[in-house]
């Protein structure tokens, strides 16, 4: 099932739950591809080690492909590369996905993602899409692509109100363009249960009928750690609390 990653908000963890949930199916060893749609490429650098060199084939490549007219057409997967873990591959982020969105808006290529989604269905179990902190074009192909719909949250009000213009958004990429599209639920990333506000405003959003997710996820040091490293929480310390919070969570995902 490919599933989208998104918050239009920046730091609430869209990367580090994305490669975490892909790793942990990965070891599982269900087939698994990550689609890095963020310019920054955090994604990316995450499983690879090392920010994506330009002369690999990356998601940029791909559509650049959907720009021009060949007889013979490049299939999705000629853009994927193979991570250093088992079972885990990756279409690489590129920072030319800056430059090629306008072209790409102008010349209406907004279903080509869901297209290349529905081809790399039948090699990989498992599809996960992570996307820029923006409701830019790349979030709305892969809204309009996907299947489920992850929404990471970190409690605080600022967090809260953007949340509420997501859901209208993701609302409104049902209604026009994905009927089937699901909101699996919002992700609680670093929880501290002994505070006060972050508790009060999650059993608000519970209150309020929203779909939250558990468990939520702990506050950890051990994250950064993992990602200096570029090794998932599951390949460093499968014993963490985070780590096993992570897997939980995987675990309440539909297959």
């Amino acid at each position: 099932m490919p599933r989208v990653v998104f918050n239009q908000k920046g730091g609430v963890g869209k990367s580090t739950i994305t490669c975490n949930l892909a790793a942990i199916s990965a070891s599982q060893g269900l087939r698994t591809l990550v689609i890095d749609l963020d310019p920054q490429g955090n994604s990316s650098a995450y499983l690879l080690g090392q920010k994506p060199s330009a002369d690999q084939p990356n998601v940029a490549g791909f559509f650049e492909n959907t720009l021009s007219f060949s007889v013979r057409s490049v299939a999705p997967s000629a853009f994927v590369v193979a991570t250093p873990h088992e079972n885990l591959h990756l279409m690489p982020s590129s920072p030319k996905l800056d430059e090629l969105q306008a072209k790409l808006e102008s010349r209406h290529k907004i279903f080509k993602l869901r297209e290349a989604l529905q081809q790399l269905a039948s090699d990989y179990d498992r599809i996960y899409i992570d996307t820029p902190p923006a409701l830019n074009f790349y979030t709305r192909s892969a809204l309009i692509g996907a299947r489920a719909c992850l929404i990471p949250f970190d409690c605080d009000d600022f967090s809260r109100k953007a949340l509420y213009t997501l859901l209208e958004n993701v609302q409104e990429i049902q209604a026009d363009h994905n009927a089937g599209l699901l909101v699996e639920g919002i992700v609680v990333n670093q929880f501290q249960p002994r505070a006060n506000l972050p508790t009060r405003i999650v059993n608000e959003l519970i209150a309020e009928g929203l779909p939250v997710l558990q468990p939520y996820l702990p506050a950890s040091i051990r994250v950064r750690e993992s990602h200096e490293q570029s090794l998932p929480m599951i390949y460093m310390d499968p014993g963490h609390k985070l780590t096993q919070a992570l897997v939980a969570l995987h675990a309440t995902l539909q297959p």
